[in-house]
């Protein structure tokens, strides 16, 4: 790994740049559709299909970069984070906004993978782990910082042409009265990846030689959703189903809460950022000090359980609080409980694989990204027809969740190596 450290600095300023400008377009998106006339419905379809993209389009890259490298993938990554972010802000109506989150949803979907891929290129399998992890904190880094940084940029006023200040989006904070600019943040994440795309270009090698790039044979290309339906089937097919139903439940609050934000409590872009950067750098703490010793102390089926339970009451208190201090504390509770969740259920799928770890992790991130999907489609309905419906259809999701995983994952902490008992079609369609 350490031949190889100029190109791991590389990617992860990278990789920190490129999520900083995604993170700053979180807190405007509900200013910007209501800004264009439109409802929850329209937040959350845009959403639903940014995922979805990302959902198809994942894989096809990562067999492109198989087999014509990973550097030029990884450009065509960010080179698509470049367009999208400067056709947000130039976009003049809702359909053209969603057309171009689509878009972005198509081409930005190359950079992840791809870089994970090269991670895996050039590091030992005793230090992949360390490796991916480092991405991992890259990508938080710019997922704590960037919806701050959005919500302060709204209240910055450059002087620019007249012709492009004619298609910025000018809207007021309701939390201040003060004249907010919605286009200048999706700019200045363009900027943003305009500066980390030379430093790909002419400082990273390539890390997948010619002679090691090849073609997936039919079976690597298998539908994704042929993969899905045997992996319900499989041994671990209730943890799957799980990973979509917590994906799921998340999504019914970052899909809708910043929108509930403007609408229960006036709260402003500024407001909201801060607000998701407060809740990641907690998270970041968490996943740094508590899970491990807790998970080493009970065990990853009672660290479930317990993220279940406080994450239902996080959804509960979101609904009924009547502040905005309560609303931020009700947040952290839900954020509290649902940070506990994910990494617990895929280290049991993990300790579970029986078709190798690459493939575990790869049907993991399918049913999480499905969960993504639909979940905001559904919140931004719900929202439309009470807007608090979505954070009582996450409860409710996460108390069957909390029911069945009692009843398929009790005892298993006692013999880890235990497969866990895949669900019946019966049990599916209920």
């Amino acid at each position: 790994m350490k031949q190889h450290t100029t190109s791991i600095i590389i990617l992860f300023a990278a990789m920190v740049i490129i999520m900083l400008g995604f993170g700053i377009a979180i807190p405007l998106m509900p200013f910007y559709v209501t800004h264009f006339g439109a409802s929850a419905s329209a937040l959350g379809f845009m959403m639903s299909m940014y995922s979805i993209m990302q959902f198809i389009f994942a894989p096809m890259w990562g067999r492109l970069s198989d087999r014509y490298g990973r550097k030029p993938i990884i450009l065509i990554g960010i080179a698509g984070n470049f367009i999208t972010f400067l056709l947000q802000g130039f976009a003049q109506d809702i359909v053209m906004l969603t057309l171009t989150r689509t878009l972005a949803g198509m081409i930005t979907s190359a950079t992840l993978p791809t870089v994970m891929a090269y991670m895996a290129d050039i590091t030992s399998n005793e230090d992949r782990s360390r490796g991916v992890g480092l991405m991992g904190a890259a990508m938080g880094m710019g997922m704590i910082f960037g919806p701050t940084l959005g919500g302060v940029i709204t209240g910055l006023s450059l002087p620019l042409p007249a012709v492009i200040n004619n298609l910025m989006q000018i809207t007021t904070d309701p939390s201040t009265g003060q004249l907010i600019n919605l286009s200048f943040p999706f700019f200045t994440s363009a900027l943003l990846a305009a500066v980390a795309f030379p430093f790909i270009l002419f400082l990273l090698p390539e890390s997948l030689t010619a002679d090691k790039r090849h073609a997936h044979d039919a079976a690597a290309r298998e539908s994704q959703f042929k993969r899905i339906t045997q992996a319900l089937r499989g041994p671990s097919g209730f943890l799957f189903l799980m990973a979509f139903l917590l994906a799921f439940a998340l999504a019914n609050v970052e899909s809708v809460l910043g929108m509930y934000g403007k609408d229960q409590f006036l709260m402003g872009p500024s407001e909201i950022g801060l607000m998701m950067g407060a809740i990641g750098v907690l998270a970041v703490i968490q996943q740094g000090i508590v899970i491990g010793p807790l998970t080493r102390k009970v065990g990853e089926v009672k660290v479930i359980w317990g993220g279940l339970v406080i994450s239902m009451v996080g959804f509960i208190l979101m609904a009924v609080v009547m502040s905005k201090t309560a609303l931020f504390v009700a947040v952290i509770i839900f954020h509290f409980g649902s940070v506990l969740l994910q990494p617990s259920v895929t280290a049991l799928i993990s300790k579970r694989a029986v078709t190798g770890q690459g493939a575990a992790m790869g049907l993991n991130n399918s049913f999480q990204a499905m969960g993504r999907s639909i979940g905001p489609m559904w919140a931004g309905y719900a929202y439309d027809i009470y807007s608090k419906l979505s954070f009582f259809t996450g409860a409710f999701i996460q108390l069957v969740a909390l029911i069945y995983s009692i009843k398929m994952l009790r005892g298993i902490d006692q013999n880890p190596q235990q497969p866990v008992e895949a669900p019946t079609a019966v049990s599916l369609k209920n």
